[in-house]
């Protein structure tokens, strides 16, 4: 699944965040922010590459360590990687930006980053290195990690 870094998100018209550790309660939401695509990569496609700043890999993966969302039924996996070699992923993570912006990315990011140098674009760099971990680790169910959930949000807590 290709998508342009930075172009609009319109995979799945809502969001939702899923608790890691019951994988039975959800929350789940129409965003009123607008979501960027981010690391959507597939074969045959150019995409930047390059070195990321120092910290930057260990943080995200943090993010991932505590937020899980948008987790579908099947795996995505990767078409870089030769057949026998791929590694899969399952939902996606999301990266608060400027105001009414939010980064949408799989779940693979980390992996493309990792084997095949890809670089996502500075503005996701930036905004992931500005996430507030330890205030995201901190959160406990039904509060996700990620701060514009609204109030009406629908949640699923049996």
């Amino acid at each position: 699944m290709f998508y342009e870094d930075l172009t609009k998100y319109d995979y799945r018209p809502t969001d939702s965040f899923d608790d890691p550790e019951s994988g039975v309660f959800a929350v789940w939401y129409r965003p009123t922010y607008t979501r960027l695509n981010v690391g959507w990569l597939e074969a045959g496609r150019p995409y930047p590459t390059g070195p990321v700043p120092d910290g930057f890999l260990e943080k995200l993966k943090a993010v991932q360590r505590v937020q899980w969302m948008n987790v579908c039924l099947g795996v995505h996996e990767c078409g870089l990687c030769p057949e026998e070699d791929a590694p899969e992923g399952n939902g996606e993570v999301r990266i608060p930006g400027e105001p009414g912006i939010a980064y949408a990315a799989p779940f693979l990011i980390t992996h493309y980053i990792t084997a095949h140098g890809y670089r996502p674009p500075q503005v996701f760099v930036d905004a992931v290195l500005a996430v507030d971990l330890d205030a995201w680790a901190a959160a406990r169910w039904p509060d996700v990690p990620f701060p514009w959930v609204p109030e009406d949000a629908e949640r699923m807590l049996e």
